[in-house]
């Protein structure tokens, strides 16, 4: 079996293609540094620049399935310009594939798609599962709008499309998990907000066996990945401040404070997302890091 991974070199992309290759599943991944290229059986790059719709010729072949994570980092200044790339680097290299595959004969069924849980509106209360119609009314929820309908338009060329909707992802190195230590490590560890917001985590490493698993099984539809007890922003705070023998002795970081730093931006940490992980698990993926403590404790 072979697929092809645009954002292989990623957080998300790395790990997968070390789990894809401890499977036996070959590798064809795109990138837009020529110097990334590798030439192996079971990993072999090719170059593509989204930006003038140049995507090299072979990227395709044998492919069963394209897993699609490529996108810009949401962690950065939200100036307009840039606002317009985090977009477009989701959909404009949705449609190259899209194009591409319609133009050319080739073997690929399959669509898979990160997304994220930002499309569910901010609530302390409700609990979110795939068929919410909400969308958030925020920049966040109108990139993941546009990023899952560029996903579906992969369906009116007869493939069968799934959507990962990616909750916050804890990892060693990079993520969000990188930047709460920061401020821990020096003492200065706080609460955002009120706190109370709901942060649906997930271990790197679940993430990328979910992605995995829905290669496998050939998963279609929309799927939370976010591990089964999600917990507040204050608890997540609390509980990697202990796992770093560290304490929090400040007050929480006041909303008005936060929206002053980071402008539209603040959104990412006030926003508060509880969601469920039923319909993964239903599928049959068994998680690894349940809780937030073992996953802490395998990355502190």
């Amino acid at each position: 079996m072979r697929v092809l991974i645009t954002g292989a070199t990623g957080l998300i992309g790395s790990k997968l293609c070390s789990l894809c290759r401890e499977e036996g599943i070959k590798i064809n991944y795109l990138t837009t540094s020529k110097s990334k290229i590798e030439n192996q059986d079971d990993y072999q790059g090719f170059y593509w620049d989204p930006k003038n719709d140049v995507i090299e010729g072979g990227c395709f072949k044998d492919v069963h399935t394209v897993v699609h994570l490529a996108g810009a980092s949401i962690a950065e200044p939200w100036s307009n310009s840039y606002k317009k790339t985090i977009i477009k680097s989701r959909t404009r290299t949705a449609a190259l594939l899209h194009k591409k595959l319609s133009e050319n004969s080739h073997e690929v069924e399959n669509f898979i798609s990160a997304s994220a849980i930002g499309i569910y509106p901010s609530s302390l209360e409700k609990l979110y599962f795939e068929d919410e119609t909400a969308v958030a009314d925020n920049f966040i929820g109108e990139v993941v709008k546009k990023w899952e309908a560029s996903a579906d338009d992969f369906e009116t060329i007869g493939l069968d499309v799934a959507k990962i909707r990616v909750g916050l992802v804890l990892a060693q190195d990079g993520g969000m998990l990188e930047k709460i230590k920061k401020p821990i490590s020096l003492n200065m560890g706080a609460a955002l907000g009120s706190g109370k917001q709901w942060q649906s985590w997930i271990h790197i490493n679940d993430l990328a066996e979910i992605f995995l698993f829905a290669i496998k099984n050939n998963l279609t539809g929309v799927y939370n990945a976010v591990a089964p007890n999600p917990v507040t922003n204050k608890e997540l705070t609390k509980n990697l401040a202990s796992q770093m023998g560290k304490s929090v002795w400040l007050p929480n970081v006041p909303t008005f404070a936060l929206k002053t730093l980071l402008g539209e931006m603040s959104q990412i940490v006030l926003s508060s997302q509880l969601v469920s992980s039923k319909k993964i698990e239903s599928a049959g993926y068994n998680f690894t890091y349940n809780n937030l403590s073992r996953a802490l404790g395998d990355l502190t």
